[in-house]
């Protein structure tokens, strides 16, 4: 598994005109069909992965490029231009969909060939990447869209998306190459904007902090109880953002919800073996880890890196008249055109191959 980028976006409110949102899905089918049909369908998710390409795609289809609205929409078109035939799935969406996504994973398993442990392995990725962005990379951005995409051979693919102020950022994640969750799963994160203070639990220069985090845990949280003070049901830091560590910044203020102090010691008495087995467990948020990396710094002297380490093409228009507006009688030339071009090109492949055959048979 790789995480292959993230790309910052304005927020925009509002949904596609059904005019167009339905051309989307009609331009979508063709170009899936021709990418799937020329390069098979891990070229195609490894396109999907790539945020560059995923922006790309979705000018292509008219949308505005530089909306956060690209992302939903033109995931709810993969969504319907894809099926089932195709030999990939894309599950989830936005907002409640999201909610939607381990069901319709498991629904798969009646029209693909997927046992129960494939299906639980695909459900375990969408329910880490998503814990992942929203608890190990702690950029500030709140998941809101999540779109899982899989073949029937079980690699995926993961494009979710999070929520701050007036922007939006874009999470690629792909199987291909899986190593880790929890230790540099991105090669690269895109964005506009860089953010100060952004806690990523995953980076390399944090390997030590995990380390010392599990190693808190399994030798009985009750023993950091020292490092903080019941009020109100919350574990706060004792007056923390006072202290100032020679050479390093400030520890940030954090605490730990009675939910999570509970499941800190439910990984106490199972024994998790690894920083991944933490951050799986139910109860165990954004809260939790901060405030254990804060005390591994403070106790190990292991220093914390705080980086954010997040970088867009048309072809019918745009949504909101940039670069022009969309001419309705052209993009559905473009719809036909790419369609006849498709079915011409399997068409030329058949007879390729029959020529072949024939040739074969005359050889022999």
């Amino acid at each position: 598994m790789q995480k292959t980028g993230s790309v910052d976006l304005s927020l925009h409110y509002g949904k596609a005109p059904s005019w167009l949102f339905n051309r989307m899905v009609s331009l979508s089918k063709p170009i899936i069909e021709a990418i799937i049909y020329e390069y098979g369908r891990d070229e195609f998710l490894k396109r999907l992965s790539d945020p560059f390409w995923f922006q790309s795609f979705g000018c292509v289809l008219g949308f505005d490029w530089q909306s956060s609205g690209l992302t939903t929409t033109t995931c709810a078109a993969l969504k319907l231009a894809i099926s089932k035939d195709d030999g990939i799935k894309v599950a989830g969406g936005k907002g409640k969909y999201s909610k939607d996504t381990l069901k319709e994973i498991e629904n798969t398993s009646d029209f693909f060939n997927l046992g129960y442990k494939k299906i639980e392995t695909l459900k375990y990725a969408s329910k880490m990447s998503a814990k992942v962005d929203n608890n190990c990379l702690q950029d500030g951005y709140s998941l809101y869209h999540h779109t899982f995409v899989f073949t029937e051979n079980g690699d995926w693919i993961v494009i979710q998306q999070g929520m701050k102020n007036e922007y939006a950022r874009r999470y690629h994640w792909s199987s291909s190459s899986l190593t880790s969750f929890i230790e540099e799963p991105h090669k690269s994160i895109f964005g506009n904007i860089k953010e100060s203070n952004v806690l990523d639990l995953t980076s390399k220069e944090n390997k030590e902090i995990r380390k010392a985090s599990v190693d808190l845990v399994k030798d009985n949280p009750i023993h950091l109880k020292k490092y903080f003070s019941f009020q109100s049901n919350l574990l706060e830091f004792q007056n923390f953002e006072k202290i100032t560590f020679p050479k390093r910044h400030h520890i940030i203020s954090s605490d730990i919800s009675k939910n999570g102090w509970q499941s800190l010691q439910k990984a106490y008495e199972l024994q998790v073996k690894d920083y991944e087995e933490l951050v799986a467990l139910e109860g165990i948020g954004q809260k939790t880890l901060k405030s254990l990396a804060l005390i591994s710094e403070l106790i190990y002297g292991n220093e914390i890196s705080w980086k954010d380490s997040a970088k867009f093409a048309y072809c019918v228009g745009g949504k909101d008249k940039i670069p022009f507006e969309i001419d309705k009688s052209h993009y559905d030339d473009v719809i036909l055109n790419l369609k006849e071009a498709i079915e011409l090109a399997k068409l030329e492949k058949t007879e390729k191959i029959k020529a072949i055959k024939r040739l074969v048979k005359i050889l022999s």
